[in-house]
């Protein structure tokens, strides 16, 4: 944290590996490692980075940079990100390949196609801008490895991506923004991508999960489909109205869809807590007394609120599921997309659902 209170800035994969690849570059040409050594960021400015390691060896150098996201909850803070570069004969340009902890890209649908290295576009023209700085017709093999990278891959989406061996080398400023979730929403879209690139018509976004797995069984949907959205089910579904898919389910947990129902697209805690109030006056619709109606504004949780509303035989899931299904096809409206909410307990019961129905529609 800053000394002023606010979150501090880190770097991104993509800028780590520039100045990797930069600073062995620059040391193939010159016979010495800068160190800091200075990057300029794709949209304006430069940033400069400390080496961790450095070797030189004939036509090939190393460098290494331990990647500092700042604040933000990053599983690659901290990992040694490393570019190890070497000189190729004139007109063969710049190339790319995916070292130890870098993966493979083994489905369409990704920026690239499969068969070349998770290294991101934007990474990649990082690159290319950081060595002709140093020469403007450079010839060079780039390998960028990052030692722990498989095992922290399995904390991402990479294999339900189709990216195996590794991470991705990514970023498209070079800056993290701490809580920013950049890159959850990036794994959304390509979640969305890829399910569409291989075929699918029908993708499930699951707030946790808990609910994954519940609408993966009911629906034997194909791991490709399932997109984990987390709280983001406003950027899901603004991402695929321009991006279609004919079938899409939301599913989730009692608490996560009854923000949904009433208005929210960004279901964090943090964005607030369920409106007891708007769930009681529901509560009432359905047919629940007045006395319990009270209890249940005063619940703890959304979770106790359905509870009370049962004990009466008010079914809450089916209301709350229709109010949500309005709020979120009012983002798919005229598109044509098919739509379905459901909800699921903690145990992954299934305790509300709308039906399967096209966005020009309304319910209820």
């Amino acid at each position: 944290m800053n000394p002023d209170g606010s979150l501090r800035r880190g770097w991104t994969t993509g800028a780590c590996a520039t100045a990797a690849a930069k600073a062995a570059y620059a040391a193939l040409l010159c016979g010495h490692f800068p160190d800091p050594v200075s990057i300029t960021l794709p949209r304006g400015g430069s940033a400069a980075f400390a080496l961790a390691e450095n070797r030189l060896s004939g036509d090939t150098a190393l460098a290494s940079i331990i990647k500092d996201a700042g604040d933000d909850p990053d599983v690659t803070h901290g990992a040694l990100v490393q570019a190890a570069v070497r000189l190729l004969p004139h007109g063969a340009g710049i190339q790319f390949r995916a070292g130890i902890g870098v993966g493979t890209i083994t489905r369409p649908g990704l920026p690239l196609p499969p068969g070349e290295p998770a290294i991101n576009p934007v990474p990649r023209e990082m690159i290319r801008t950081a060595l002709r700085e140093l020469n403007p017709e450079p010839d060079a093999l780039v390998t960028l490895s990052i030692p722990d990278g498989e095992a922290l891959a399995a904390k991402t989406l990479n294999g339900r991506l189709g990216i195996v061996g590794g991470l991705s080398i990514l970023g498209t400023t070079g800056i993290v923004i701490p809580f920013s979730c950049a890159a959850w929403i990036d794994s959304i879209r390509r979640g969305i991508d890829v399910a569409r690139a291989t075929g699918h018509t029908h993708i499930a976004g699951s707030t946790g999960r808990t609910s994954e797995e519940a609408v993966q069984k009911l629906h034997a949907l194909d791991e490709v489909a399932l997109i984990e959205m987390g709280d983001f089910v406003g950027g899901m579904l603004k991402y695929v109205r321009v991006h279609p898919v004919p079938h899409v389910t939301i599913a989730g947990g009692i608490g996560k869809i009854t923000k949904l129902a009433q208005g929210r697209l960004d279901l964090h805690s943090r964005r607030g807590a369920v409106d007891r109030a708007a769930l009681a006056a529901l509560a009432m619709e359905a047919g629940t007394s007045a006395p319990q109606a009270e209890r249940i504004e005063g619940a703890n949780t959304a979770a106790e609120a359905f509870a009370l509303a049962a004990e009466e035989g008010i079914g809450l899931g089916n209301h709350v599921a229709a109010r949500a299904w309005n709020v979120a096809a009012e983002i798919l409206r005229d598109t044509g997309i098919s739509l379905e909410i459901l909800l699921f307990d903690t145990h992954g019961t299934l305790c509300g659902s709308t039906p399967m129905t096209p966005s020009r529609n309304r319910l209820g």
